[in-house]
């Protein structure tokens, strides 16, 4: 589950990445926008305000010292004709203060602007934010004049006006960015899946021809359309798969030739290996009779003409593996009965050499012949390279669960294992292959070297697996495991 949600494909990948691309652009647009509309409506207000009580101020004919009465009806009317709508005014002579609202002080009025309007005979502006109410408040000194120079009075006229309306502007403005922006990513959700399918249509062509590529169809090829990077990766796997049909091509040739050759080699040296063998054994006969010397050349001949021989048949079995001519010819057979059968053919019955663990009641379907090869070699290169005794075992096991989805099947083990000093670590991944000889002073050995290679083939035949490995005590373990398929016994 959590692997399924950890995994996001790449359509899912592009398309979000084009809706953020999307959203964050519609953002940014919307956010400058709004600022500039923002300092543009505010700036509007104050200009429209500083410059109407600049003027206001300006033709107020109030004497001096200041009559309260008087300057409280002129401050109401510069209220009522405040733009860009209805003033607060307040006026602050020395300990004179005069308002046209119901205080005479205003809270909203701070000690800087009062200080910026001593300071500046034009006047000066201040937004201040009060209770959550933004307001524009606008101080103008009254000045009298002497030809060019201006000098102020003291008397200072303020106006406050709360910019409510200005803030619901802006407001509306954000809401209106913020509902048009769902659409407009509604909308780019089209281009964005038009986007992805285009760019991955050539991704799934080319998964699609690597999973054919896999599956053995060298001759797959991609369409290349366009001159981008996609193309030039399609041209790429379009010339990686004819330079790797190519060389496939030579290494099946040539691989074909070497099987043909081993069989045909085989073949042709198996009547004049008879011949051989018939006239060795002749020899053999008479090997008593003759002169100490020539009695030892005699064996030797026919002792390395039986391994020739063994090597011949080893390489027509593996031919017929190698070309998937080896057939498979089951049988219902009593396991423990086949074994022993195995052994005493083999002349290994003596407990000294060869101990074994048999339960009776098993059965299944096997070939007998190549069973009894499977054990022959396996028992056979125990006593030839590890030490007496050797063990084999058998028993059932049931499959529990498991990736290849076979639980509760029922299958047939078998062990051979030997009391020598077990196989080298670096040799293990190797001990199934052709021709490999774990030890560099055993390369002429009795063996064919092929021995663990057609056992490996043979139980693959069955269906089943073998395994090397070293058991606790140090010596070589081979367990062979064959599915059961007959009619199943307990032990």
């Amino acid at each position: 589950m959590s692997r399924r949600k950890a995994r996001i494909g790449l359509r899912t990948r592009l398309v979000l990445a084009f809706l953020l691309v999307a959203a964050i652009s519609a953002a940014t647009t919307a956010t400058l926008a709004y600022r500039a509309a923002r300092t543009a409506i505010l700036k509007q207000a104050q200009d429209t305000a500083v410059s109407s009580l600049r003027d206001r101020v300006q033709r107020l004919g109030t004497s001096l010292p200041v009559e309260t009465q008087s300057l409280r009806e002129q401050l109401l009317a510069i209220a009522r004709q405040g733009k860009p709508r209805t003033w607060v005014v307040f006026a602050e002579y020395g300990s004179v203060r005069v308002s046209s609202g119901t205080s005479p002080v205003s809270t909203v009025i701070t000690p800087a602007l009062r200080e910026a309007a001593l300071a500046n005979p034009h006047g000066a502006f201040q937004r201040v934010d009060k209770g959550g109410t933004p307001y524009l408040t606008v101080a103008m000194p009254t000045v009298f004049r002497a030809g060019k120079t201006a000098r102020p009075t003291g008397l200072v006229v303020y106006a406050v006006m709360p910019l409510n309306e200005e803030e619901i502007q802006v407001r509306a403005m954000v809401t209106a960015a913020r509902d048009g922006a769902f659409p407009g990513l509604a909308a780019a959700l089209v281009p964005a899946l038009l986007a992805a399918r285009s760019v991955l249509r050539p991704v799934r062509d080319l998964r699609k021809a690597a999973r054919n590529m896999g599956s053995g169809r060298l001759d797959t090829r991609i369409p290349v359309k366009g001159s981008d990077e996609l193309a030039d990766l399609a041209r790429t796997f379009n010339e990686s798969a004819v330079e790797l049909e190519r060389t496939v091509g030579e290494l099946r040739a040539a691989e074909a030739r070497a099987r043909r050759f081993a069989s045909d080699v085989s073949h042709e040296l198996r009547t004049p290996l008879a011949g051989m063998l018939a006239v060795t054994e002749v020899l053999d006969e008479d090997a008593a009779r003759l002169a100490p010397d020539t009695a030892a050349a005699v064996r030797l001949i026919s002792a390395e003409t039986g391994k020739l021989a063994v090597l011949v048949e080893d390489l027509m079995e593996i031919s017929r593996f190698d070309a998937r001519a080896a057939e498979l010819n089951a049988d219902e057979v009593d396991v423990a009965q086949a074994i022993r059968k195995t052994l005493t053919s083999r002349h290994w019955t003596d407990p000294a050499q060869v101990v074994t663990d048999l339960p009776e009641g098993i059965r299944a379907r096997l070939d007998p012949r190549r069973f009894d090869v499977v054990v022959a070699n396996l028992v056979g290169n125990a006593l030839r390279h590890g030490s007496a005794p050797v063990t084999v075992r058998l028993r059932t096991e049931t499959c529990g669960n498991g990736p290849t989805g076979d639980h509760g099947a029922v299958r047939v083990v078998t062990e051979v294992e030997d009391s020598g000093p077990g196989i080298p670590a670096d040799a293990l991944p190797h001990i199934f292959e052709r021709f490999y000889k774990a030890d560099a002073a055993r390369t002429r050995s009795a063996g064919s070297g092929l021995g663990l290679a057609i056992t490996l083939e043979n139980v693959r035949l069955h269906g089943g697996t073998v395994r090397a490995a070293n058991g606790p005590a140090g010596g070589a373990v081979f367990t062979v495991t064959i599915p059961l398929t007959g009619e199943e016994a307990t032990e």
